[in-house]
């Protein structure tokens, strides 16, 4: 199998193509520039920090040198980064009549203009760090912007060395200059330029932008957490002290004072980043805001309202009468927002019970969870705490939806609750009706214009009633429950994965017809794969699309030729999940849910997977959704026995998209209404998996 740390860098590596491919928009290139340096702190924060806590350990011989191995590729992947910047993406903006300024570029007509800004509105908020017996290092913050500046003392000839923050709440990127020509350049370029200003009466020798990047695994023993709420928020405070795992520094820094700086925070010099261009090339993302040119970006789209969903008033009625299904964020994310919010304002409804895992900072869905406490609705939120980075915002969200009289709870000790689910509970002529919406994506309208993913709303009774004991499961820690028709991790998600392979290998294996698709955001699974390339070796022809990690080894001949991986790296983020199954002698069985095949999906998060019972709207997925990620290969790589990925396009020809096809299949429906005033959404893809 293939090692995960190094595929994750193989994704990201992907990611990175996107800003290299002169056939996407520009501004959008520099945003996947943007997105691909995330992906890589992350990658640090987390994978890096754990492989270094295993060679402190010693708990395996070779871990030194599978830690070289995986710094010496994310070297090559900040190589690429910034080579894509210097020699790409400057080049390209500036043939578009914007001009991004380096330090050295900033002529005497740029100085003049600055320097009255840094004294008004940069000065102020600097505070000198000054290092030296009476002052110790400092600690640093993750991620943080810092200045190492190198002084002279000229009564003494001493040199004295400062540490001066960025302050986080300026902005990075400023524009310099009048004119039709735009032009930018870095606060931390301003800052240096005039930052002998914060030492008079000493010599400024130098002064060099870095960054730490530190372990941002968060750890809670919830068995002796009192409070697992005030336990995450002191752990949260904790991380800002993590052992660092990288330092990144411009690449002018004399040797002996990045040796010193490193031994000052306690790194090897192994993990020491020079980088030749921005520090921190995440905050370049900000350059889109600043530059009003449409035509450099995606069109803008807005999502299609299919007519069933035109009337929010009608939904429950729509529902009760058959099942219905949404794409996104080719269909609007509205009428899930509808779905809560009737829900809260409807007489007859009697509760409401929803999992949080992450939303967007001004939620409507939250405010309809308050709305309905306040009316008197009977409000159960699963608000997941440990969410990595958005545990302070769910912490805030717990404590709101409380107050508004709300019943929280956190789910099962040692589990995240990953599961997307809510249950609305009417009060009906013939007794309490159950209605559930189940889905691939979060609760997030934000991230719903930009995530590939499905919600399916349905009144089933056997459906809602196996929803109904997932949040019995949730509130009353029921240790053995028994759903017919949701597959739910840890309880049988796992096995019931692998019986569906097993069943078509065995059904290959006796002449039958056999298939399977899956597509995932990750595979990494050992017990899965294994089905799979049992499956390959029966003669099972199986198609997979793993838009990150992916372990599985395709093309092995005898083990698994039988099987295609393909990413889809575009416009949107692919984050849904969906299998297929052939089921020969019966109707093919399709899934839908929150998991990827991985072993923390399994065994230590609650995750749910649903069938979709509706003919028509499996036939909807059979044939518009499955056949187009089959026929379309613009936006697929597809993966080599090698680990490498080769373009899924004929002699360099562009051929066409899944997503520009879901698109067009979206243009055909009726468009979202637009009821208050939005901002344009610009899709993107995306952030690892989460």
């Amino acid at each position: 199998m293939f090692n995960r740390e190094l595929s994750w860098l193989s994704f990201d590596r992907r990611v990175l193509e996107l800003a290299e491919d002169d056939t996407v928009p520009l501004l959008e290139r520099v945003r996947f520039l943007s997105i691909a340096s995330s992906n890589l702190d992350e990658f640090f924060e987390i994978r890096v920090a754990g492989v270094m806590q295993q060679e402190e350990s010693g708990s395996h011989p070779a871990t030194r040198e599978f830690l070289t191995e995986v710094l010496g590729k994310a070297r090559l992947l900040v190589d690429a980064e910034q080579n894509c910047w210097k020699n790409q993406l400057l080049p390209a903006l500036a043939a578009q009549g914007i001009i991004f300024k380096s330090r050295e570029q900033l002529d005497e007509a740029d100085r003049a203009e600055l320097s009255p800004r840094f004294d008004t509105d940069i000065f102020s908020a600097l505070t000198p760090l000054a290092i030296d017996p009476s002052h110790p290092f400092p600690v640093l913050t993750n991620k943080g912007l810092y200045l190492l500046v190198l002084l002279r003392d000229p009564t003494d000839g001493e040199i004295r060395r400062a540490v001066v923050p960025v302050p986080r709440v300026l902005p990075r990127v400023l524009s310099v200059g009048q004119g039709g020509t735009q032009s930018f350049t870095l606060l931390s370029h301003v800052i240096q330029l005039f930052i002998h200003r914060l030492f008079p009466g000493l010599e400024l020798q130098g002064s060099w932008a870095f960054r730490i990047t530190r372990n941002s695994d968060l750890y809670v023993d919830e068995e002796e957490a009192g409070n697992l709420l005030e336990a995450i928020e002191e752990e949260i405070r904790n991380l800002r002290k993590g052992a660092p795992v990288r330092l990144e520094i411009e690449g002018d820094v004399p040797e002996g004072e990045m040796l010193w700086l490193l031994k000052s925070i306690g790194l090897s010099p192994d993990n020491a980043f020079r980088v030749a261009g921005p520090v921190n090339l995440l905050r370049l993302g900000s350059l889109i805001d600043l530059i009003h040119r449409p035509e450099l970006l995606y069109p803008t789209f807005v999502p299609a309202l299919p007519p069933e969903f035109a009337d929010p008033s009608k939904l429950f009625a729509r529902i009760a009468q058959q099942d219905l299904l949404l794409h996104h964020p080719y269909e609007s994310f509205t009428p899930v927002v509808d779905f809560i919010r009737q829900a809260a304002r409807d007489d007859s409804v009697v509760a409401i019970k929803l999992t949080l895992y992450r939303t967007s900072g001004d939620s409507p869905v939250v405010e309809a969870l308050k709305e309905a406490a306040r009316n008197g609705k009977q409000v159960t939120a699963l608000v997941e705490l440990r969410a990595r980075f958005d545990e302070l915002n769910n912490i805030e969200w717990a404590r709101q939806l409380e107050e508004a009289g709300a019943h929280v709870v956190y789910g099962l000790a040692g589990l995240k609750t990953h599961c997307k689910a809510c249950l609305v509970i009417r009060q009906e002529k013939g007794g309490l009706r159950r209605y559930a919406h189940l889905g691939t994506g979060n609760y997030n309208p934000k991230t719903a214009r930009i995530y590939t993913d499905f919600s399916m709303f349905t009144a089933d009774s056997e459906i809602t009633a196996d929803v109904g004991l997932l949040f019995n499961v949730l509130t009353g820690n029921l240790s053995r429950p028994k759903f017919k028709h949701l597959v739910v991790a840890p309880f049988d998600l796992s096995r019931r994965i692998i019986e569906l392979i097993d069943a078509e290998t065995a059904a290959a294996a006796a002449g039958r017809k056999a298939g399977i698709f899956a597509k995932v955001n990750s595979l990494v699974d050992p017990e899965v794969i294994k089905a799979l390339y049992r499956a390959s070796s029966a003669g099972v022809k199986v198609e997979l699309v793993v838009r990150g990690i992916c372990c599985l080894k395709p093309g092995v001949p005898g083990r698994s030729d039988n099987i295609r991986v393909r990413s889809f790296l575009g416009r949107f983020l692919e984050h849904s999940r969906l299998f297929r199954f052939e089921n020969s002698g019966g109707d093919p069985i399709i899934l839908l849910g929150s998991a990827d095949w991985m072993p923390r999906n399994f065994l230590r998060r609650v995750e749910c997977v649903f069938p979709v019972r509706n003919k028509s709207l499996r036939k909807r997925i059979d044939g518009e959704v499955i056949a187009t990620y089959l026929e379309r290969s613009g936006d697929a790589k597809t993966l080599q026995p090698d680990g490498s990925y080769a373009s899924s396009q004929p002699d360099g020809r562009r051929s066409p998209c899944a997503q520009d096809a879901f698109l067009a299949l979206a243009l055909k429906l009726q468009p979202e209404p637009v009821s208050e005033p939005k901002k344009k959404v610009q899709g993107r893809s995306v952030r690892r998996p989460r």
